[in-house]
């Protein structure tokens, strides 16, 4: 006999709506309370403490990094749930409202779709009106690339670039753990990703206390990176792109990046756009033709057409499916 809890269900879904309508409307959470700044604050005072010039204990230090900051991170997030079930949750409306409220909340400070309109719609805008050097200025908000080196075409592949590997690193790779862990899950996520951007590099200071955040951050986006690379290929066809092309060159340029799964995403952009996208000597991805700033704001609306469906087709079935066999 199908059981199903309506409530757990119903709730997880609100959680995750209210978060996309926050994120949607008042965009990113201000830095002095945003928890990635405080992950990333954690991050910079516990680094210097666990160098040491023994290879071996520096790379064991580099686990219990990834340990510690998970654990100050995620635990707090689910004991505070957890007391406003507890404590809340047998008074009538005012627990399930308030865990709703507070869920959103939480959940939303784990991901960020409006804030890649902010930082590249002004560069669109700036090569647009012919101002490379405007659009110079805004290009380290999301690369770490040295805009002075890159020429107008290579800044909007940067641009769209950015765009395409942030749609898992930035949305629906903090959706997939939330489906998987709950909001809990969606923070532990959010640490590993915080962590590979700041000590995953193969630098003499970085390379052992980092190997393990790199490891673990390319573990965590093997099925996010590759499931977020299919729905966009569907959402290039409900832009008016070219969803063939998208799935042609995805196949057959995935594999070209440095990373296992960042190629996924930037190539089936590339063919969704019938652009190429390429970092100099590192990867060229997609066939040649041309790219204008018009493809910043393409990239964004496939950007935000396959997060609705990684929703809808993944997250929610999947939440349903699992509050179903926990309650049989």
């Amino acid at each position: 006999m199908f059981q199903l809890d309506y409530t757990l269900l119903t709730d997880t879904v609100l959680i995750f709506i209210i978060a996309l309508l926050i994120d949607a409307i008042l965009g990113e959470i201000p830095d002095k309370i945003h928890p990635t700044v405080g992950i990333g604050k954690v991050i910079n005072y516990l680094r210097p403490k666990l160098k040491n010039k023994n290879p071996k204990i520096e790379k064991t230090n580099g686990v219990l990094l990834l340990i510690t900051v998970v654990l100050l991170t995620a635990l707090p997030v689910f004991l505070c749930l957890l007391a406003i079930r507890h404590y809340l949750g047998p008074i009538p409306y005012v627990g399930s409202i308030t865990y709703i409220i507070v869920g959103a909340i939480l959940f939303k400070a784990t991901f960020a779709i409006k804030c890649m309109r902010r930082y590249t719609i002004p560069i669109a805008k700036a090569l647009k009106n012919n101002n490379i050097e405007q659009a110079r200025k805004y290009l380290p908000y999301i690369v770490r690339r040295d805009p002075n080196s890159l020429n107008e075409r290579q800044i909007i592949s940067a641009a769209v670039e950015s765009i395409a590997e942030s749609t898992t690193d930035g949305i629906t790779g903090p959706f997939f753990f939330f489906m998987l862990l709950g909001i809990p899950g969606a923070f532990i996520y959010r640490v590993i990703n915080t962590l590979d951007s700041m000590v995953a590099y193969k630098t003499p200071e970085l390379r052992n206390i980092g190997w393990f955040s790199a490891k673990i951050d390319t573990a965590v986006n093997y099925i996010p990176s590759r499931l977020t690379a299919l729905l966009m290929v569907i959402a290039a066809g409900l832009t008016g792109e070219n969803a063939k092309k998208s799935w042609r060159i995805l196949k057959r340029d995935k594999n070209n990046t440095a990373s296992p799964n960042a190629g996924y995403t930037i190539s089936a952009m590339a063919g969704a756009l019938e652009t190429q996208l390429a970092k100099p000597e590192h990867y060229t991805l997609g066939d040649e033709g041309p790219i204008t700033p018009d493809d910043i704001f393409k990239a964004l609306r496939i950007m935000e057409i396959t997060t609705i469906l990684f929703g809808l087709i993944i997250v929610i079935p999947i939440v349903a499916l699992k509050i179903y066999l926990l309650c049989i």
